[in-house]
């Protein structure tokens, strides 16, 4: 029997194993963002958002959409891709929800 592991499983995981790549996914599930509202809703410092905003972007999970104002507006959206992960999201909430305490409590 085959026990290696899968290299589209290994890199699904990697991508969403990125330290809060499953928060920003969890935000965008909620509609198009933009970057100050995902920040202060998540904490996510605005370097590691960014870079993450960018990782998700080149792995087609993100779109980035610029819209010709003044100031110019940029709001992030999940694609199809990033949607398809709202399930396998919805069942970590679940999880979460069933089997973790919160961190005041834990302590």
């Amino acid at each position: 029997m085959d026990t290696s592991i899968c290299p589209r499983f290994e890199k699904a995981m990697g991508i969403l194993s990125q330290r809060w790549t499953g928060i920003i996914v969890y935000q965008l599930l909620g509609g198009p963002q933009r970057f100050s509202a995902i920040s202060s809703d998540t904490g996510v410092s605005n370097r590691v958002l960014s870079e993450r905003l960018k990782e998700l972007e080149n792995e087609g999970i993100v779109k980035r959409e610029v819209y010709p104002e003044t100031p110019v507006r940029i709001e992030y959206s999940l694609t199809d891709k990033g949607l398809a992960l709202e399930p396998l999201i919805r069942d970590i909430e679940k999880w979460s929800q069933t089997w973790l305490e919160p961190e005041s409590e834990a302590e």
